[in-house]
């Protein structure tokens, strides 16, 4: 994919990702675990179970232009193993926190929407806790709607519950 400017001193690329990327993309998510209001995990899985979990395709990161560094990445999984629910699928999607406001999350935000489609997706959901404003004010950029919120759905690791604010985005294009 072609470069993109996310300001005069920093070009970044989009790319379908590779498996030689999730070093850099499990150190990205671990930087989500840190900030405590990213995800349940505790630890990024190894390469063998991030891929058995994620679909084959819609895995894109940004990468800077000129070192080849990963700064971001998005990724679907399945949500259930039903062909009814088959168009379905859960996002994920994480900017290295040195980088965050730069336009990275946009660029993968529309390549997933866009290559989900493609591949006969009907409807994206995201779980984010409520605290996330930003990734929820991103989501809801992309038409995301709130749909609902799921009260201490989850325990963290310090043994703190946490709700979920459920978002979904309907396909324009594939036949609802």
């Amino acid at each position: 994919m072609g470069v993109l400017n996310a300001s005069d001193k920093l070009k970044f690329a989009l790319m379908p990702m590779q498996s030689v990327d999730y070093p850099s993309v499990a150190r990205i998510f671990t930087q989500g675990i840190e900030t405590g209001n990213a995800t349940y995990d505790t630890a990024a899985a190894v390469w063998e179970d991030w891929d058995a979990k994620h679909l084959m395709h819609s895995r894109w990161v940004v990468k800077s232009v000129g070192d080849d560094s990963v700064l971001g990445w998005a990724a679907l999984s399945s949500v259930s193993s039903r062909v009814v629910f088959s168009g379905v699928a859960e996002l994920s999607i994480y900017v290295d926190t040195d980088y965050l406001g730069k336009g990275m999350g946009n660029a993968l935000m529309k390549a997933v929407i866009t290559s989900s489609e493609a591949h006969g997706v009907w409807m994206v959901q995201s779980g984010i806790f409520p605290e996330n404003i930003a990734s929820i004010a991103m989501h809801e950029k992309f038409g995301f709607r709130q749909v609902g919120r799921r009260e201490k759905i989850g325990k963290m690791a310090n043994g703190i519950w946490r709700d979920i604010v459920l978002l979904e985005r309907r396909s324009l294009i594939v036949g609802l």
